[in-house]
């Protein structure tokens, strides 16, 4: 053991101990880590195996630099967004570019490049540690049994995924007491060989899951690599199906002008939690005083899940076909593009994922993509005003006509670290709790208070959009749609959050701003908004309606769905309750509201 303390091995183990600590990082700060044992655990194995495969620390410690090199980033997000590197973070990491990110880091950009020549002079150290350190070769028996061993464990963990896991004893009971004996004695489908074999004993199974070691570091990263790389295939694939369609779409009568048109996507905002529709609180103090916005006081929204309702609101896909995965046809982005729009797609949601690659996908086709959160949805994250800066260059850009997405975070749970502080208006709130649960009744009250200083912090963001526009003195206008709203407890509702099929959920606060110059231009489709902005409406108008409001044409068109059109026609709106209800043949059930079709509601389509 002596030679261990020796400079070059010790330095060397130190470095690969603090590597190996990174994941226990949030509990200096005082967060609490899941399954710390099973990481623990799954780290030692990590090591002794890449240990026993390349037997030198030499020999594998190149396959160190994508961890040395994402440390930084790594230590950052748990600093300050308390969650370790996803695969959102790799696809912004990807997907920006130099100028970007200087513009993102600001004044701390010295630090970071100090920091990031610390960790390359570190693993460069550390390596001729390495080269040295010939104390630390594995080169006796016991190798040769620990390669072993290995062996024996990826011979069971193939065979577990090629032809499955036997159940548990109490589920296989219960399962061969509901099925015939032939199917309960069946053997096991393969996932690729096409052979049939029995499924793996569960007492062979090893304790070893995917997740828990994405979770390790530093060889974790690599796991994280190949679900970056599984979700940016997916996306491609998605992307791939629809990359021939065109709508054939044109301005009907172009002109030189300067000519901007603004889509906000809100998040989880609920109409009635809005005064410019009756609230009691004054949740819209600025917005309030625009003489030139028409608020939509009746939009529903067909899903309460923003992965299912965006794509309906940016495209032709049809509400009862919302749950359906993909869609034939490409987003509103594209029809701009045809008429001569450079279009924006600015987000401060997340990038990929199971809730976001289906919104990817219509993102994808903006000339200009940018996802700015580089936190989360249930956590710390950036504010919805990150998106300011961007939309300023947006504006700013020399192309006269322009068409500009921006996909807020709005009050999405936790809703108190949705806002600043200095927003946090109605007391008690959640603001400082730790960790808080949607799921608890006891927190009713600062739920419902923090969820209202969340529409006022919505209320000052949606202003400011506003301000730059106005300060633009260019024509434009900005349509701003919730993708869906939010159940609070209501009376003696016992739900929250969405997914419930409340009126509440469905229910969602629209509104539409516009320049005085738009209104010089467009004095007939500004008098049609205020004619038609009453009437029953869905996101399934927002498409037709934001072509029209810059007069764009093309073949197959549906001017009856646009409310700035004098051939605008109310239809009929469906809502994923218990099937495809008929909202305005439904009824509400008590306190919480919940849409119950009159009649026979659609069957759903998956």
């Amino acid at each position: 053991m002596r030679h261990l303390l020796r400079p070059a091995p010790l330095y060397l183990l130190l470095t690969y101990a603090a590597l190996s600590a990174v994941p226990f990082f949030p509990m200096l700060l005082g967060r609490r880590l899941d399954r710390p044992w099973q990481v623990l655990g799954m780290e030692a194995v990590a090591w002794v195996a890449v240990w026993a495969l390349f037997k030198r620390p030499a020999w594998f410690h190149w396959l160190l630099i994508p961890a040395f090199l994402a440390l930084p980033t790594e230590i950052y997000l748990f600093s300050f967004y308390g969650q370790s590197m996803s695969t959102h973070h790799l696809g912004i990491i990807a997907e920006t570019s130099p100028k970007e990110a200087l513009e993102f880091l600001g004044n701390t950009v010295w630090l970071m490049l100090a920091v990031m020549a610390a960790v390359v002079a570190w693993w460069i150290t550390s390596f001729q540690a390495a080269r040295r350190a010939r104390e630390l070769d594995w080169d006796d028996s016991s190798r040769w049994l620990t390669l072993g061993l290995l062996a024996i464990g990826a011979v069971l963990a193939a065979y577990g995924y090629e032809f499955g896991i036997a159940p548990r004893a109490a589920a296989a009971n219960a399962a061969s007491k509901a099925a015939p004996a032939s199917a309960s004695a069946s053997a096991a489908g393969a996932r690729h060989t096409g052979w049939t074999s029995p499924p793996l004993p569960r007492w062979a199974v090893l304790p070893l899951e995917f997740d828990a070691f994405a979770q390790t570091w530093p060889f974790g990263i690599t796991a994280r690599g190949v679900d970056f790389y599984k979700e940016r295939k997916h996306l491609a694939e998605l992307v791939q199906r629809n990359s021939h369609f065109r709508f054939g779409a044109r301005q009907a009568t172009p002109d030189a002008q300067p000519e901007i048109v603004v889509m906000v996507i809100g998040e989880s905002s609920r109409f009635d939690r809005w005064r410019l529709n009756g609230y009691a609180r004054d949740t819209n103090p600025l917005l309030g005083k625009e003489a030139n916005l028409v608020t939509l006081p009746d939009v529903i929204t067909s899903v309460s899940a923003t992965r299912l309702s965006v794509p309906v609101m940016i495209s032709r896909k049809p509400a009862i076909k919302s749950l359906k995965d993909g869609f034939a046809e490409k987003s509103f982005l594209t029809a701009y593009k045809e008429a001569g729009f450079k279009t924006y797609w600015l987000s401060n949601q997340i990038s990929f994922g199971q809730f976001d690659t289906p919104v990817s996908v219509f993102a994808k086709e903006a000339d200009v993509i940018q996802f700015l959160n580089l936190g989360g949805f249930t956590n710390n994250s950036n504010f919805d005003e990150i998106l300011f800066d961007p939309l300023r260059r947006a504006i700013a850009d020399p192309a006269p006509k322009k068409l500009i997405v921006l996909h807020s975070l709005g009050s999405h749970w936790n809703y108190s670290q949705r806002y600043p502080k200095q927003f946090d208006r109605w007391q008690p709130s959640l603001f400082g709790i730790d960790k808080p649960a949607y799921t608890d009744l006891a927190l009713k009250t600062e739920l419902n208070n923090s969820y209202d200083s969340s529409i006022l912090y919505t209320d000052w963001f949606l202003a400011n959009v506003v301000k730059q526009l106005k300060e633009s003195q260019q024509r434009s206008t900005m349509l701003y749609v919730s993708d869906h709203g939010q159940t609070l407890y209501d009376n003696s509702c016992k739900l929250a959050f969405h997914g419930h099929n409340t009126q509440y959920e469905f229910h969602v606060p629209a509104l539409l701003w516009y320049s005085d110059q738009y209104l010089a231009r467009y004095p007939d489709k500004v008098a049609q908004l205020r004619r038609h902005g009453q009437e029953r409406l869905a996101t399934e108008n927002m498409f037709h309606t934001l072509l029209d409001l810059a007069d764009i044409r093309y073949p197959g068109e549906r001017l009856e769905w646009s409310f700035v059109n004098p051939g605008f026609k109310v239809h009929k709106r469906y809502v994923d309750s218990y099937g495809w209800s008929d909202y305005d043949n439904a009824t509400f059930k008590g306190d919480c509201r919940e849409v119950i079709d009159k009649g026979t509601p659609l069957k759903r389509e998956k």
